[in-house]
Order: structure tokens, then sequence, then C-alpha cells
């Protein structure tokens, strides 16, 4: 800023008012100064100064006057984004649904205008092999980070993601944060059971000689839970058996003992069935349930057929499936006789078609399986009629043809007396 006084004796004399001011009047060429900054400016810090310049003469009394200068620092694009943490962390619940918020971000940018206005994006990187835009997004204005897909917490359990936050000043400048995200399980997979194993049809069982004592070990049901935590803390319970209390089971180890109390005896069957049931501690509790076959016998000879005790459920099903289609089949066959014997009843009460009394069907023709029958009566006058009667059936069909007397009849017919021919 060049300043120009209109007196010549006060070239020494001019001040600045304004303390905040970090400048200074220094003689520039012969009766101008120039108002020079003794430091950096800093918008950030103060955007406008309002400098006041005051020009004294050194006369007898001294007279003096002010000129204030209003000041405003343009911005460059000279700080980047700042997070507000070093790092975030995100707890997120398996299975949850995609399109949820994960967690939010946010930067800061002091300087002005565009140069301040903050994005944000993700920075390229894998998580397990997979690029990491499959797991998480990030809403490019607000910061918040949302889930693209459900996590499964028995295939990772935590990831890393950087996250930038970029200006939109020339030349931009930007800024990276690290966001650690952790999975959290929940008790989603039921207890898996190891032994005893089904192996295709056949079932395994357990030898339990008659002389065990009490307490001693006859097997020992393995299971495994893939949760974590309480989730994967399993408990066992005989749930049903043959004999009630012959058998104790570990609730936390799983092994199958004779009980303390008593001794295996003759009358106790031989043939020993348990179901034991697997129990997690999630909330909600999810189990498995396995049987045991066990058989009281000192040696193989003695062991009895075991296809009852292999097959019983499959026979059940078995069973059941064979009821069922036995029902179907009857209730088919009833209907059908239902159907056959309505239809037999309709066709005989249908009405027959009555001949009509002007049409003469020649006496000459007489259809299948029928009779005709031609009478007189004791009328005076004689009524020529042909009766139709089947042979099978209690209904006949009539016709009356003409009317005549015995004087118009013919020789071969003026006699007393009915006749019936059959065709």
């Amino acid at each position: 800023m060049i300043i120009h006084p209109f007196s010549r004796k006060i070239q020494s004399n001019w001040k600045l008012q304004n303390r905040q001011t970090k400048g200074l009047l220094v003689p520039s060429i012969k009766n101008y100064y120039s108002l020079v900054t003794t430091g950096e400016l800093d918008r950030e810090l103060v955007s406008d100064y309002n400098i006041t310049i005051t020009a004294t003469d050194e006369g007898s009394p001294p007279l003096s006057s002010s000129k204030s200068v209003q000041l405003s620092v343009a911005d460059v694009n000279d700080n980047p984004p700042v997070f507000e943490e070093q790092s975030y962390s995100a707890h997120v619940t398996e299975n949850n649904k995609p399109g949820s918020s994960v967690c939010s971000v946010t930067a800061r940018d002091p300087d002005w205008r565009q140069n301040g206005t903050v994005i944000y994006s993700l920075l390229p990187g894998e998580v397990n092999g997979v690029q990491v835009f499959s797991f998480l997004s990030v809403n490019g204005d607000t910061g918040v980070i949302h889930a693209v897909r459900s996590f499964d917490y028995e295939q990772f359990r935590s990831f890393k993601v950087q996250v930038v936050a970029r200006d939109n000043g020339s030349p931009p400048l930007s800024s990276n944060v690290t966001v650690s995200v952790f999975i959290t399980d929940v008790n989603d997979n039921f207890p898996q059971i190891l032994y005893p194993a089904l192996e295709g049809n056949s079932f395994m069982t357990e030898l339990v000689p008659k002389a065990a004592h009490g307490g001693s070990l006859v097997s020992k049901v393995i299971a495994v839970d893939t949760d974590s935590g309480q989730n994967a803390w399993l408990s066992y319970h005989i749930v049903k058996s043959t004999v009630q209390g012959l058998f104790t089971i570990g609730l936390h180890s799983g092994e199958i003992r004779t009980q303390t109390q008593r001794d295996i005896s003759e009358s106790d069957s031989m043939k020993q069935n348990l179901i034991v049931s697997v129990k997690d501690n999630g909330q909600p509790s999810l189990s498995a349930t396995c049987t045991m076959y066990l058989v009281i016998s000192d040696n193989l000879a003695e062991v009895p057929e075991l296809k009852d005790i292999s097959y019983v459920e499959s026979n059940s099903k078995l069973t059941s499936y064979l009821i069922i289609a036995l029902v179907s089949v009857s209730t088919f066959f009833l209907t059908f006789i239902i159907v056959i014997l309505a239809v037999r009843f309709c066709h005989r009460r249908k009405p027959r078609l009555l001949f009509d009394g002007a049409v003469a069907i020649p006496s000459a023709y007489l259809p299948p399986n029928y009779a005709e029958v031609d009478g007189v009566g004791t009328l005076r006058s004689t009524y020529n009629y042909d009766a139709y009667l089947t042979t099978g059936s209690r209904t006949s069909d009539f016709k009356f043809v003409t009317s005549y007397n015995d004087n118009t009849l013919p020789i071969q017919l003026q006699r007393p007396g009915s006749f019936s021919k059959a065709s």
C-alpha cells in the first residue's frame, strides 16, 4: 500500500494505531510511504484487519489527521483436512443387514470455501484376498461408513481400512485415517457332534462289560461349536434312556459312566439306548442330539442282533409311509366305488321317452327283447292296442293305434279271446 501525505513537513510522523496489525510504514519514494507486513499473515487466525493511520505535524500546537484502512486477507489452500481422532474403531454384530451403518469419521479443514470442502473416500485394499469395496462404503459428503455385505464371525473377526479426506482446493490436500472393524459373535451355530457319528447306514455300538463297577467309564460324547466365548460353552445331558439312572454323563466333559451308587445287574436289559442332548450357552441356546447304543455283554458272542436297535427309527418312518400310502389308496378306491354307484342310480331314475300317440309304429316292427300283445276288451267299441314289454323290466311302452267295431274287423280276427305273439 502506497500512502502520499499532502504536507511535506510530516513525512516522518506517520503512525499505525492498530496494535494487531503486522505492518509498518516505510518510506518508498519522495513523499510516499508503503504499508508493509512485518510477519506472516494467517487468514485462519485473522481474516480481516482494520488499520487506522494517523499523521501528525511538528507544529505548535501539533495538528493531525487519521485514515482507516480495511484489509482482508485472501485465502490459499495451505491446510490439509484433519481428522478429529487419530484412529477409529467400530464393532459390528455378525449377520448384520447390508447397508447398515458401521461408524462415522469426521475431518475439518480451516480453509475457506472450496479449499475447506472435504470429500471422503476409501483407499484401495484387500480383506482376506477380497477388495475392501466389497465390504464397506463411505458417504463422500458425510463420512458415514456403511456395510456392503453381511459379516460372518466364523470367516473373519476383524479387518482394517484406510479412509481418505481430501479437500477441493488447487492443488488438493488430503490426509488418511485407519478404521478398525471388529465383528461381534452371535449364537448362530448349532453344536456339531463328532462322536458318536453316523457313518452311512451303520450305527456305532459300545460294549459294556457286565462286571463294570459303579462310576466306570463307558464312552464319551465329543462335540464342538464354531461360535466363540460363552456361545461355544457346551453342556451334556441325558434326556432319555432305556433304564433311568443306570448311566450318567459329565455336564461339561461328555463322559458317560455307570451310576456310582449301583452296579450293573443281571436284571438290566442287555440293550441300552441313551439319547444325549448337547447345548451351548448362547442366548437363545442351541442344541443337538445323538443316540448312544450300548450293549451289556462280556464278549461279542453274546451280543444280540442289533438290527432292531440300529434301524428302529428308519423302520418307524417306513411304517408311517406305508400307513399313509394304504390310507390314500383306500380313500381313492372308496371314492371310485361311490362315484360308480351314483352314476348307475341316476341312470335308472332317468325318465324314459314316451311315444307320441300320433306316430304309429308298424306292428311288424318290434324292438329287440320286446313282445307284442294284441287284444280286445268287452267294451262296445273294440280298441286295438300294442303293448311292448321288456323282458327284464317292470315298465312297458303302450301304444293305441285305432278304434273299430266288430263289423269292421277282418274275418280272421272276428273271434272272441285275446292272443299274444312274441317276436
